[in-house]
């Protein structure tokens, strides 16, 4: 019975790992906002009474929202590619004075 249940599992988890592989930063941002979103919004809607399945669905929503803008840059550390243009100028200003 475990062998039965332990090789789709493995498969799935190498499916999942392997999926992310030739993503950006900002669609692995957001895929991670949107199920961290589900989670959380399917557990406080059972826990407060209502359908898991609103929550899940208004979470993940929000989730993917939340995780696409950081994945941008609006908030938060910046992500690598979405640095200021102009300050590696500014730096060298600085370092000549």
């Amino acid at each position: 019975m475990m062998k039965r249940i332990l090789l789709p599992a493995a498969l799935c988890g190498a499916l999942l790992a392997g999926a992310c592989s030739n993503m950006t930063r900002e669609e692995q941002s957001t895929l991670s906002g949107g199920a961290i979103g589900a989670a959380g919004g399917a557990a406080i809607s059972a826990l407060a009474g209502g359908n898991a399945g609103v929550g899940a669905l208004i979470g993940g929503a929000a989730g993917a929202i939340a995780g696409n803008l950081k994945g941008k840059g609006y908030w938060g550390r910046p992500a690598r590619s979405a640095a200021p243009a102009g300050r590696a100028h500014f730096n060298r200003q600085q370092e000549g004075e």
